[in-house]
């Protein structure tokens, strides 16, 4: 073979090796995409809202104790069911708590307010709730009839319960409690058959009033 055959023969194998070789494989990260939260899915950081259980209530098995005065001195205190939650209070308001049952649809409410005097006697007290509810008045000689006495704690409490009639009847628990020149009203309304499923709680609960020690 003369050089230049050799020549040519070197120059096609160079040109064809490289046609021979395997393309590099080259390799790069893609960044991940960030899932999407679920509809309806609370933002990032946002806080579940809970229920604080009432004071020195272990287990939620405790019951809350409140006290509040009135202007013209002590008030009283009670101890609310723990099953019971506490709502802010009002400037009419001197204790509220929201009250459900468990298995029951709805919700009743637990208010506590007090005024100065009698705000117009017993009589007057009992029609303006059985009006809260579409209960016709009653006159003087049916109070008796309605109402029910309780002593506890030297306190004289005037209990009533009151059911209203209807598909949508409503129940009204209550109890007026003279102390310290003032008139003081506790009273659960709500949905009849819950209010009525409360009765042995709000009777435990009128049975934690007491007058508040002097200061």
């Amino acid at each position: 073979m003369n050089a230049t055959r050799l020549s040519v023969s070197l120059l096609a194998v160079s040109l064809l090796l490289p046609a021979c070789r395997k393309p590099a494989i080259e390799s790069y990260r893609v960044p991940k995409e960030a899932a999407a939260a679920p509809s309806g899915a609370a933002p990032a950081g946002a806080g579940v809202a809970q229920a604080a259980a009432p004071a020195g209530a272990p287990d939620g098995n405790a019951m809350a104790s409140t006290a509040v005065a009135t202007a013209s001195g002590p008030g009283l205190t009670w101890t609310a069911p723990a099953h019971w939650t506490a709502k802010p209070g009002s400037a009419m308001r001197k204790g509220s708590y929201a009250v459900k049952a468990e298995g029951m649809a709805g919700e009743a409410d637990l208010s506590i307010t007090a005024f100065p005097g009698d705000v117009g006697g017993d009589l007057a007290n009992l029609n303006r709730w059985r009006g809260q509810i579409q209960l016709p008045p009653v006159a003087q000689g049916e109070l008796e009839a309605s109402t029910q006495h309780v002593d506890h704690e030297g306190l004289h409490m005037t209990v009533v319960d009151l059911a209203g009639t209807g598909a949508s009847a409503q129940r009204i628990l209550g109890a007026m409690v003279p102390h310290n020149g003032s008139t003081w009203f506790f009273k659960l309304m709500g949905p009849d058959a819950l209010v009525a499923k409360e009765k042995a709680a709000f009777t435990a609960f009128l049975n934690t009033i007491k007058p508040a020690a002097a200061k």
